[in-house]
């Protein structure tokens, strides 16, 4: 098992899905989130879940981050913000909850690929990086705090401009999306 911290970001908005993709039936699971966090479980010691609200997760038993920043914005950025003020390692793990094919596998090569002195370590495919898989080191806090001041949530700006690892990847399927409802039907088929 990792022990680096695992953080499972589930407060977005699911505005392409059209409700709380977070909470949407998955595999042998009642809810997504529940996927992920029993796979996880077993790969990291610690998993927790950052969200707005941890009460629409009343049953789960899970640690929970709660985004103290702002109710009305729906990017990562103030997750993050949480994440620093919560969590006292230098580093942490995270994964988006839309991610359900991400195995051992990928998370042991991004791990095995990070370093101290890097801000972050990051999944990198073809298609372009994948901001919501990887390693974020402490010293990208301040940045994140700029970020919200400025109302600027671009994760791919702030990585490119940071002392970044990019990790590539060839295979596309475990970084697949569950963006919208085609891609959620099409996920169910792959389970």
């Amino acid at each position: 098992m990792f022990s680096i911290p695992c953080i499972i970001f589930a407060g977005g908005k699911s505005s392409r899905m059209g409700e709380d993709k977070a909470l949407l039936p998955f595999g042998n699971s009642p809810t997504l989130t529940q996927y992920q966090l029993q796979k996880l479980q077993k790969i990291f010691k610690n998993v927790y879940i950052s969200c707005k609200n941890k009460d629409k997760f009343e049953f789960l038993d899970a640690s929970f981050i709660e985004d103290v920043q702002s109710d009305n914005i729906f990017a990562p950025t103030t997750g993050f913000i949480s994440i620093f003020e919560k969590l006292k390692e230098d580093s942490f793990f995270v994964i988006s909850v839309d991610t359900p094919f991400i195995s051992k596998y990928e998370i042991k090569k991004i791990i095995e690929n990070d370093n101290p002195h890097a801000d972050a370590t990051i999944a990198k495919l073809a298609c372009g990086i994948q901001p919501m898989c990887g390693i974020y080191h402490r010293s990208l806090e301040d940045e994140f705090i700029n970020m919200l001041k400025e109302n600027n949530h671009k994760l791919g700006f702030l990585l490119k401009n940071s002392n970044t690892t990019f990790v590539s990847f060839e295979d596309e399927k475990p970084f697949l999306n569950l963006n919208n409802p085609q891609e959620y039907k099409q996920a169910l088929t792959l389970v």
